[in-house]
């Protein structure tokens, strides 16, 4: 049985990421659509190492017969096209933060929560999660089924591509320009991002928390369970690719880091990397491309009496946004939930 997959936004990042994934993983394609601003019509986008796609408007596009929309253009343009896609009844993956927090439409991580899909109906709408809440998740679901987890401390480490492809060539232009003694004011970012971190994602709330520190908080709360306490500090480092993530966890049971590690070792979605010596641990660089969260230092917390710490990073394109959007249509299909509306 295959599908006809509707890609919106394809000419950004997590777009095109969106096309390389489909193809890497043989998803059952009958046909690609890659839409877009009337601004990209015309354009091409890889699809595969042999597939070029002209980039059609989205403005003007036709969801009706297609089944699956995978959705990255940018939270606003999803708020007029998602749910008038969804009304012709393709169902939509949706990567911005538009219908996150919406009580009828699921918020999924496949690892995590996928019985949440079951639900999808109500709006034809699924929402991915935030990059970074992602792979927290990832790493906390296992650890929370088996020990509990009553509170979460986060420091976040992100890399530029979260902010898009202007962001990262702010940090590459810049990181040129201090070589040669030039300087230009930032336009991507609060303050100069090359060499420097920023503890400023997203605009500031009343509370003087950021709203990507709130997403982490009511995300992960909508995700794995409403009573955890989530604190999070959201900084972007001069990274192009790769989110890190210093975590701590308290639980309501005991827990040993050997019980810890054993248990994440047997988890989906996670390869465990902690050897106590150099290098013995994943870092930003070293994710890019793959698919997996990686966990690493993890150790116990001796300020708390159930207290745990660890490391985690993942490519924030891919687990982080394309590929978590194609396991929830990939999982939408083992759980046929697709059936009834493949070509």
């Amino acid at each position: 049985m295959a599908y006809r997959v509707a890609v919106v936004g394809a000419t950004g990042a997590v777009g095109r990421e969106m096309l390389k994934t489909l193809a890497e993983r043989n998803f059952p394609v009958s046909e690609v659509a890659a839409l877009a601003s009337g601004r990209s019509t015309g354009a091409e986008v890889s699809f595969g190492e042999k597939q070029v796609l002209k980039v059609k408007n989205l403005e003007t596009f036709d969801f009706t017969g297609w089944d699956i929309g995978l959705f990255s253009p940018g939270a606003s343009v999803s708020a007029v096209h998602a749910p008038r896609a969804a009304s012709q009844g393709c169902v939509v993956i949706d990567n911005t933060s538009q219908f996150r927090m919406d009580a009828d439409v699921p918020l999924v991580v496949p690892e995590v929560n996928p019985q949440d899909l079951r639900w999808f109906g109500k709006r034809n709408i699924i929402a991915n999660p935030n990059c970074s809440t992602i792979q927290m998740v990832v790493a906390l679901k296992p650890l929370h089924d088996e020990f509990k987890i009553k509170r979460v401390v986060v420091s976040t480490y992100q890399s530029v591509s979260g902010a898009g492809k202007e962001a990262m060539d702010e940090l590459f232009n810049h990181t040129k320009s201090s070589f040669v003694h030039e300087q230009s004011p930032p336009e991507q970012f609060t303050k100069e991002i090359a060499f420097n971190c920023i503890p400023h994602i997203d605009k500031f709330m009343d509370d003087g928390s950021t709203k990507e520190e709130w997403k982490m908080v009511v995300e992960t709360k909508k995700i794995l369970d409403p009573a955890i306490a989530v604190h999070a500090t959201c900084v972007r480092v001069p990274v192009f690719i790769g989110h890190g993530e210093a975590v701590n966890v308290e639980f309501e049971k005991p827990v040993a880091a050997g019980e810890a590690r054993a248990l994440l070792r047997e988890s989906p979605g996670i390869e465990v990397v902690d050897v106590r010596e150099d290098g013995g641990y994943v870092t930003q660089l070293e994710c890019q491309g793959e698919d997996a969260v990686f966990v690493s230092r993890i150790r116990k917390d001796p300020t708390v009496e159930h207290g745990l710490s660890f490391w985690c990073v993942s490519d924030n394109l891919r687990k982080g946004a394309a590929l978590n959007a194609v396991q929830i249509a990939e999982t939408m299909i083992a759980m046929n939930l697709l059936a009834k509306k493949a070509a």
